[in-house]
């Protein structure tokens, strides 16, 4: 979930101070602003492209898929699930990823890219 355009990010601009992510490339959740922010724009780097597939808000929920390639040539598809306060701003996001191989690939890069920043509990 790159944001290349300048354009407002579907939840990093809306994030609670203690807001979590939990995602298929980390062991547990992620909590608060920057340190999410530190991690999407990292797996964002991994990406040669990424696709919007499917956007969609039903009551406090905002859907998103993307398909994306990592710059190692492996295809991901990612589902994103951003749950929001009655003020809009963004608690809790969840983002499931396959096939298990890119996840892997997606996994390492990101404990290569982040191991002395996050605790090592979190990383793959």
């Amino acid at each position: 979930m790159s944001n290349d355009q300048g354009q407002r990010h579907p939840f990093l601009d809306d994030l609670t101070a203690d807001a979590e992510l939990v995602s298929s490339v980390l062991r547990g959740p992620v909590i608060g602003r920057d340190e999410i922010r530190l991690v999407v724009n990292a797996v964002g780097t991994f990406y040669a492209s990424e696709t919007p597939t499917f956007l969609q808000t039903v009551d406090s929920r905002l859907f998103l898929e993307y398909e994306a390639v990592l710059m190692s040539g492996e295809h991901l598809n990612a589902a994103v699930v951003v749950d929001h306060n009655p003020d809009g701003s963004v608690p809790r996001v969840s983002v499931r990823m396959s096939p298990l191989g890119a996840v892997l690939s997606l996994a390492a890069s990101l404990r290569e890219a982040l191991s002395q920043q996050l605790p090592e509990s979190l990383l793959l």
